[in-house]
């Protein structure tokens, strides 16, 4: 069974500027490799299949594929040295990423249907890039105490040590769960900011491969209500969590707090983080 668990990175000046200009230097090169697989399609591809004239035909090129693309950026560090910058796994799991954008549009997916043509990326569509073997031992705590108090204690500062980037600090909101290891650890720039994103694997849980045929004895019925939140077929009641009840205090004091300092000041900023 597989996973995912987001957090909010909280990098520094200098590792937002790296951050940038990884994602940068990868959908360069993204767009570079995905024009080289249109370009052999429109060089080796004709609708004619034949010719009256005798003429000397030239060869056909290679065609580009996972692996040659692959080999590819060996010649690529030669010819640019900044992209001995960008670890070599995130620079493979880019090419991965464009063998299977070229094999869903064609080939076909799950559905019986072919995906659109592969559009080159734009600054704001190139977002995340990816570590494909991550390890547990890229967290610590903050602290620099035992690893293990980390998996149980939400609501910490952790550090993780991507490679090539140093460590960096985000918030451990809700404790990853006991059992599962990391499997890949991705980096997405969102508008508010950084974001990581751990891939999870608890092999011991199956995986559901068949689908379940309902019947009256693995079903139940629901009844959504106002008194109470869910009503089972047994009698048994759920009450409502009422999320906005709860905090609702809350958000009156911060709202007042907020409405009392200047528009565009460090403080009113604050405020509104912590009432959202």
């Amino acid at each position: 069974m597989r996973i995912a668990h987001q957090y909010r990175l909280k990098p520094n000046k200098e590792q937002k500027a790296q951050l940038n200009r990884w994602l940068d230097m990868l959908r360069h090169q993204y767009n570079y490799l995905l024009w080289e697989r249109f370009n052999w399609w429109s060089s080796n591809r004709c609708s004619v299949d034949a010719c009256p004239l005798v003429c000397q035909l030239p060869d056909l090129k290679e065609q580009p594929d996972y692996y040659s693309q692959k080999r590819s950026l060996v010649r690529l560090k030669k010819e640019r040295p900044w992209y001995g910058e960008i670890h070599s796994q995130v620079l493979q799991e880019m090419v991965k990423r464009v063998e299977v954008t070229m094999m869903r549009y064609l080939g076909r997916n799950t559905d019986g249907k072919r995906s659109g043509k592969p559009r080159y990326k734009p600054k704001h569509r190139y977002k995340t890039f990816t570590y494909p073997q991550a390890k547990l031992d890229w967290l610590v705590s903050a602290d620099k105490t035992d690893i293990s108090s980390v998996w149980g204690n939400p609501r910490r500062l952790v550090l993780i040590k991507l490679p090539k980037i140093g460590e960096v600090r985000f918030v451990l909101h809700r404790r990853l769960p006991p059992g599962f290891e990391v499997k890949t650890v991705s980096i997405t720039k969102k508008a508010d900011g950084f974001y990581i994103t751990f891939s999870l694997e608890d092999k011991s849980v199956p995986e559901i491969v068949s689908e379940v045929i309902p019947t009256e004895d693995n079903s139940t019925a629901i009844d959504l209500g106002c008194e109470y939140f869910a009503t089972l077929a047994d009698g048994t009641t759920v009450e409502p969590p009422k999320y906005f009840r709860r905090s609702q205090d809350k958000l009156a004091k911060l709202q007042q707090k907020a409405s009392a300092r200047k528009k565009g000041s460090r403080a009113r900023k604050l405020l509104y983080t912590k009432r959202s």
